[in-house]
């Protein structure tokens, strides 16, 4: 109903005014706005998208759990999350694995405590410099602040890290059981700086062996 919420008419032919409709008022018809039709302002689309239109498309399991093991195995390369923009020089390794004990992380200070023991604050901090304001209808529509990504924290099982962590710029956090390539490999891009619990990793192997499901 975009655009067709409007009692607008046409006055018709013989007046030397377009054809298309009109809204109604005191200087009906000579100054009165067009509506409704596609080229006036506020008006409908020409083509609208149809609600019957399917908006999913189907991928084959073997060609999705290839996009997945190539986005994992993508995070393994150096080159490649260096490529990314991501800030490396003090990370240990690269995969960085770490202990458990990450996933019992309360408080956002003590996340900011861990990320800088193990050496990952820095790209955090590259996400922070990078937030900027969209311009345009950006705003209007949920998407006012735009920055770069930042670590992504794999883990098995969230016992306080996701709360800790939320409020860090460009940090994600997401459980092995629903990995995806859209959190390894942002924009289509591979090789996002990651950070596997060892927990995760048994979940990770569990959950390829079974499939990818």
């Amino acid at each position: 109903m975009a655009g067709k919420r409007t009692t607008a008419e046409s006055v018709g032919v013989g007046r030397d005014l377009a054809r298309v409709p009109r809204v109604k008022g005191e200087r009906f018809p000579k100054a009165s706005q067009a509506a409704f039709a596609p080229s006036t302002v506020k008006g409908r689309m020409t083509h609208p998208p149809s609600p019957q239109r399917r908006l999913v498309k189907r991928l084959n399991k073997k060609e999705r759990l290839l996009a997945l093991l190539s986005a994992i195995a993508a995070t393994g390369s150096k080159q490649l999350v260096a490529s990314r923009g991501h800030r490396i020089d003090r990370v240990a390794s690269i995969p960085l694995v770490v202990s458990d004990d990450l996933q019992n992380v309360k408080t956002t200070s003590e996340a900011r405590d861990a990320f800088m023991a193990i050496g990952v604050w820095e790209d955090i901090e590259r996400a922070r410099r990078g937030v900027r304001i969209r311009s345009g209808r950006g705003p209007a529509r949920g998407r006012r602040i735009k920055h770069p990504r930042g670590p992504l924290l794999v883990i098995a099982k969230d016992e306080g890290i996701g709360k800790a962590a939320r409020n860090l710029t460009g940090v994600d956090v997401v459980d092995a059981s629903s990995l995806n390539v859209e959190d390894l490999a942002p924009g289509t891009h591979p090789g996002r700086l990651t950070v596997w619990t060892k927990m995760a990793l048994g979940s990770l192997e569990a959950r390829l062996a079974a499939g990818g499901k």
